[in-house]
């Protein structure tokens, strides 16, 4: 999915632990990320220098070094979607 980055509004990153959810988001759409070491990731979208995201499968995570930032899952939600989700409740 491609999201420019001139439609980038802002990002939230929670947790300190094992275990963070970063949120970007979007005019249209928001992406919740979830991961290690997530804070490089929030710093390059806020610079709009990040061009790729992907999850890393679990056979290859033993190859990434102390540190490095690690994608566990990514979740994509139409802005929209989540807003009319929110007035039925």
């Amino acid at each position: 999915m491609l999201l420019p980055h001139d439609q980038f509004m802002f990002a939230e990153l929670n947790g300190h632990g094992d275990e963070q959810n970063l949120k970007l988001v979007f005019a249209a759409h928001e992406v919740s990320v979830r991961g290690h070491h997530l804070r490089r990731i929030e710093t390059v979208m806020q610079r709009l220098e990040l061009s790729l995201l992907a999850n890393l499968p679990r056979n290859q995570r033993n190859l990434i070094t102390e540190g490095q930032p690690v994608i566990l899952e990514i979740l994509v939600t139409k802005i929209h979607d989540t807003e009319k989700q929110a007035k039925e409740t």
